[in-house]
């Protein structure tokens, strides 16, 4: 009777045993399935950020409303001109003058220019005594004329450290007429200048200029060369 009893309790305990080994495999495999699971959600959930482009940040700028100034050209010049004038055979005098110039590039402009003197006395006259070639009337020198002037060398000029100014030098030629011993002669004119702008509406002009023309007022016809040498001052418009 024991024996009986003794080998169904074996038999239970062997049939218990590959059950729980099956239960425990079995709670293994769903923890190892639940777990790669989990992993290949994770990895399914991270790759998009992975292979998506990055982020491009728009920076968000306040543009501000310029207003162009609007800067007034300024190519007409005229002004006021002081100087010397030596007439061939009748001395150095004062002149004065008015000047005009229009600039038609940065380099190139017309000048158009109007001055006068006044002639002395020749030698013949002072050594002959009371002769008297000329009138007062006719010992106006009166000349205008039409020049093409061209700036070249432009630069600065310093006045002291601190103050800098535009100038340039200048190159003139051009045609005009001259009254003078009461006939008009036609005038060839050339001659080259210097000068400064201390300011954007105003300009300091240095001038060196011969003025020729035929003359046969000695008894002779020749080429008289006056050469004249001036300062001035104009404005810009």
């Amino acid at each position: 009777m024991e024996t009986g009893l003794r080998i169904l309790l074996l038999t239970a305990a062997l049939a218990t045993l590959p059950g729980c080994a099956s239960v425990r495999n079995w709670f293994h495999h769903r923890g190892a399935h639940a777990a790669s699971s989990a992993d290949a959600q994770g990895s399914a959930e991270q790759s998009p950020d992975e292979n998506a482009p990055p982020r491009v940040v728009e920076p968000e700028v306040v543009r501000r409303k310029i207003t162009v100034p609007k800067i007034r050209s300024r190519n007409v010049e005229v002004g006021l001109n002081y100087g010397e004038l030596s007439i061939e055979d009748f001395g150095t005098h004062p002149d004065y003058g008015l000047t005009a110039a229009y600039h038609i590039t940065e380099d190139f402009f017309f000048q158009a220019e109007l001055g006068r003197s006044r002639a002395g006395r020749t030698s013949f006259e002072t050594l002959g005594g009371n002769i008297q070639l000329l009138t007062q009337s006719e010992r106006r020198f009166t000349y205008y004329d039409l020049s093409l002037g061209y700036n070249f060398l432009p630069g600065e000029a310093f006045l002291g450290r601190g103050v800098a100014m535009t100038s340039a030098f200048y190159l003139l030629g051009g045609i005009g007429g001259t009254h003078f011993a009461g006939d008009t002669k036609f005038t060839v004119n050339f001659g080259a200048g210097y000068r400064v702008v201390p300011a954007d509406w105003l300009a300091v002009h240095i001038t060196v200029q011969d003025r020729v023309f035929q003359s046969n007022l000695l008894g002779t016809a020749k080429l008289t060369n006056n050469l004249e040498a001036r300062i001035g001052a104009t404005v810009f418009f």
